[in-house]
């Protein structure tokens, strides 16, 4: 298990200001999610964790580790945060068979042959994939390539979890399985994990801390139910009124 600290984010192209001023302490196995329209900032921030982007200003660290600070030149690159990324399309390697999509990360960093079969075995009984191993992507369902990406993001026992919007490519019905398989994964891993989505009904089921945002600012923060108890002005009321 691990923290995440935002302190004093900032990110701007040229003139155009994404983030403007975020902070924000996640705890050690605590399921955060980001929630807001489209446009609010979130996808950036879970980006500038996993260090596909590069924030502006301000610190980011993962537990006592800094692992990005611009103005003291510390830039940790992607591959050696330890952190896993299960994206909203898949982003499943089409000419590799379960197995080796789920194992990828694994061989990329040396793992021997033995103990690549082991996690992998390990991980496709949690997401319920055992007896698939040689399947195509293009022979699964989209549940099922969605349970790939997120083994492959596991498989490495990562420090923290980003998932971006992984469930709005599946039918309702499916939507509505995952959510409970990803919050049980997440809680018998104990694993941080901070959740992107504009979609109130998975924030508010499956999360510990809801952080709402709008304009790259933080609106409000607290549990599913401070927040639909609570809600500290007419944009966040608004919000979750129109997304019922």
């Amino acid at each position: 298990m691990s923290t995440v600290t935002f302190k004093n984010i900032k990110k701007s192209y040229d003139d155009l200001v994404i983030i403007k001023d975020f902070s924000l302490d996640i705890d050690n196995g605590e399921f955060v999610s980001f929630l807001g329209p489209s446009g609010c900032g979130k996808t950036t921030c879970l980006r500038m964790v996993s260090g596909l982007e590069t924030n502006t200003a301000g610190s980011i660290s993962i537990d006592d580790d800094v692992v990005s600070d611009p103005q003291n030149k510390i830039f940790v690159p992607p591959e050696k945060r330890h952190v896993g990324m299960v994206f909203q399309s898949y982003a499943v390697w089409p000419h590799m068979n379960v197995f080796d999509n789920i194992a990828y990360p694994l061989k990329v960093k040396g793992y021997n042959k033995s103990e690549i079969a082991d996690r992998v075995r390990e991980i496709v009984s949690i997401v319920e994939l055992t007896g698939l191993e040689k399947r195509m992507p293009d022979a699964l369902s989209g549940g099922q390539q969605q349970r790939v990406a997120l083994a492959r993001g596991l498989v490495m026992k990562p420090k923290v979890l980003l998932l971006d919007e992984p469930l709005s490519n599946l039918d309702a019905k499916l939507r509505e399985k995952m959510r409970g398989d990803i919050r049980k994964i997440q809680q018998d891993f104990g694993i941080t994990c901070i959740y992107v989505t504009h979609d109130q009904i998975e924030a508010f089921t499956m999360s510990d801390k809801i952080v709402i945002m709008n304009h790259g600012d933080i609106i409000q923060m607290g549990s599913p139910s401070d927040i639909r108890n609570n809600p500290i002005n007419d944009f966040v009321a608004d919000f979750i009124k129109t997304q019922h």
